[in-house]
């Protein structure tokens, strides 16, 4: 085998998992102040949709990737503008 072969054979190299460093796993719930917080400053900075998605995760106890991949949502959308 020469020095100038590849030694991998084709496979791609490793590199580090993203979330190396980070805090994994479920996270603690917020607590009635937090909400109360992040409502006011949605309604102060006019993010309607925003809040409209919060306030369905909060009432409904659904993480976030559960409120976007709700299919739904895009059905509704559709009712309203035809």
């Amino acid at each position: 085998m020469n020095d100038d072969e590849p030694t991998n054979l084709g496979k791609p190299p490793r590199r580090p998992p993203g979330n190396e460093g980070k805090l994994v796993g479920p996270k603690p719930p917020l607590r009635p102040g937090h909400v109360w917080s992040i409502r006011t400053k949605l309604q102060i900075e006019r993010r309607v949709r925003d809040l409209a998605l919060f306030n369905l995760a909060t009432d409904s106890n659904l993480r976030g990737c559960d409120v976007v991949a709700n299919p739904g949502r895009r059905r509704g959308a559709e009712r309203i503008h035809p």
